[in-house]
């Protein structure tokens, strides 16, 4: 059977330019409410990528999440926003864009195309077969995501993808293949819609079910989350009055003795 790229297929809907706000609105949610749906399906498949991740981050190897355009852009928020969240060092969780940086907030053109350039990215990291690199790409495929891919794959790094076609060339040389199809856009061809809210979910999950296996949050709570700014600051001392029933001002008292809400609550209850 030819491959179908599905996230290229003609909108279910017409005449966009004819409808009122209140219809397009309502249009694009209609079809938003299919993204969970089609995410809650492929469910096995990102469990079994998220595992092989805390496994390879148990070993001391890192996530590397790899990509071109509005796809790569969303591995490097979701990288960026680990430090932050679960306190961990910006070399744990890293998010490559085709381009380079600068990709990131304005297109670069042909980048995507380089089927050599993500290995070469690669490699400046020094990656080794302890890393998991994820490849994303809504249409499965993009040059320099599959060419990253299959240089992993030579070189016994594992790898997994996150795609929204079914049997992509993307999901033919990752290992973890997650393939999360949401139909066409209501703009014909606009993956950044539906298939970039799909991929934002499910890297939503991959790195907070991971940071939590690896010990990075405590009941329900971010207590390793860095306190960067006033408003975090307050959250981490409203956990720690929750978590010991203490004063407000006692809880900001030790939070500024310790740093963090992790150290707060170990000392506490360490020494009482």
């Amino acid at each position: 059977m030819a491959f179908e790229k599905i996230t290229e297929s003609e909108s279910l809907h017409q005449n966009l330019e004819q409808q009122s706000v209140e219809q397009l609105v309502s249009i694009i949610n209609t079809e938003d409410h299919k993204v969970s749906v089609a995410v809650g399906s492929v469910l096995p498949s990102i469990q079994q990528l998220t595992k092989q991740v805390v496994e390879q981050l148990k070993m001391g190897g890192r996530l590397f999440y790899i990509g071109a355009g509005t796809s790569g852009r969303l591995g490097v928020l979701d990288a960026s926003e680990c430090p932050p969240t679960f306190g961990v060092s910006p070399g744990l969780v890293i998010g490559i864009i085709a381009g380079g940086d600068k990709a990131l907030r304005k297109s670069v053109e042909f980048a995507e195309d380089d089927t050599q350039q993500a290995w070469l990215d690669l490699l400046k990291h020094k990656i080794t077969s302890k890393d998991i690199v994820v490849g994303i790409a809504a249409s499965g495929t993009t040059p320099y995501v599959i060419g990253a891919l299959m240089e992993c794959n030579k070189n016994g790094i594992a790898t997994g993808c996150i795609t929204c076609n079914p049997g992509s060339p993307l999901s033919q040389v990752a290992k973890y293949p997650i393939e999360v199809v949401v139909g066409p856009e209501v703009l014909t061809g606009s993956s950044r819609m539906k298939a970039g809210t799909a991929q934002k979910m499910i890297l939503n999950m991959i790195s907070t079910v991971s940071m939590t296996r690896l010990g990075h949050v405590k009941g329900n709570k971010m207590v390793d989350m860095q306190l960067s700014n006033s408003k975090l600051k307050q959250r981490g001392v409203a956990m720690i009055v929750d978590e010991l029933s203490i004063s407000t001002n006692q809880a900001e008292k030790l939070l500024k003795k310790h740093g963090s809400v992790r150290s707060v609550i170990m000392n506490y209850q360490k020494n009482g």
